[in-house]
């Protein structure tokens, strides 16, 4: 249903072309918003953009490897490119680092650390200060917000030790924090999402596994206690990236099925 609060607006959502990144672009749509999404690769941005109605003149996107340097101005110039501004960015880009050897610290190799960061908080950093230095240039405020994790701070040791990611997580939440205190006075809100385990192509292992499914049912007791799907993170996107959240910065949300209030135990 469109949305006034973002009729005629553009928003910028960095890693868009699959996941929570696709499933707020077809939100963003759907509310009247004119959407630049990224993508890593030129097969991933095509699929997104048919599914998203490439014929749509409200929708394009951009070939942009949060890995590669530049990569965040890229994005942004291709937003302003194509839709003469930018009004807000969602960077929903990142990733499991278990694959280059992120683990518990004792195993965590230097590759692993390395690139977990790079994928999840230098990322961030890039869109981040690329999108602000045009909200600067056009002089009229604007809107980050940023995806964390419910593990930056509500660690689950048995299932997730993957502790760079933790660490980049946190991460984002401390820089997002500090940025908006300092752009407050220019109307710039900056804000973190922070979702517990939700069905993506990055948490299919942990989805696909019957103990983690289990303590699940537990740790996310909302809903009947089961794993998010993308379009529960959807509403609270929308929110914080409209104007009726127009008085909020520098917080942190987390939408997690109860994750961070819940034990995980099993009944006594």
């Amino acid at each position: 249903m469109a949305d006034p609060s973002f009729s005629g607006k553009t928003v910028l959502v960095v890693g868009g072309s699959r996941g929570m990144g696709l499933s707020a672009v077809r939100r963003l749509l759907a509310a009247d918003a004119q959407v630049m999404l990224t993508a890593p690769d030129a097969a991933g941005l095509q699929a997104a953009l048919e599914e998203c109605k490439s014929t749509d003149p409200r929708v394009a996107g951009v070939v942009a490897n949060v890995l590669d340097a530049g990569a965040g101005d890229q994005a942004v110039a291709a937003a302003v490119a194509r839709f003469g501004q930018l009004d807000a960015l969602y960077h929903v880009a990142g990733g499991s680092g278990r694959s280059r050897g992120d683990g518990p610290l004792h195993q965590l190799s230097d590759e692993g650390w390395e690139y977990t960061l790079e994928l999840n908080l230098r990322s961030v950093m890039q869109s981040n200060r690329a999108a602000l230095r045009q909200f600067l240039a056009q002089g009229r405020g604007g809107v980050i917000l940023n995806l964390a994790s419910v593990l930056a701070w509500s660690p689950s040791p048995r299932h997730f030790a993957s502790h760079a990611y933790a660490a980049a997580k946190a991460g984002i939440i401390g820089l997002s924090r500090a940025a908006a205190a300092s752009y407050a006075a220019e109307d710039i809100r900056i804000n973190v999402l922070a979702p517990g385990l939700i069905e993506t192509p990055m948490s299919q292992r942990a989805c696909e596994e019957a103990e983690i499914r289990q303590f699940v049912t537990r740790k996310q007791p909302l809903g009947g206690g089961r794993t998010g799907q993308v379009e529960d993170v959807d509403g609270a996107a929308l929110f914080l990236l409209s104007s009726e959240a127009r008085f909020i910065t520098g917080q942190v949300l987390a939408v997690d099925g109860g994750w961070t209030v819940s034990e995980g135990l099993p009944s006594a």
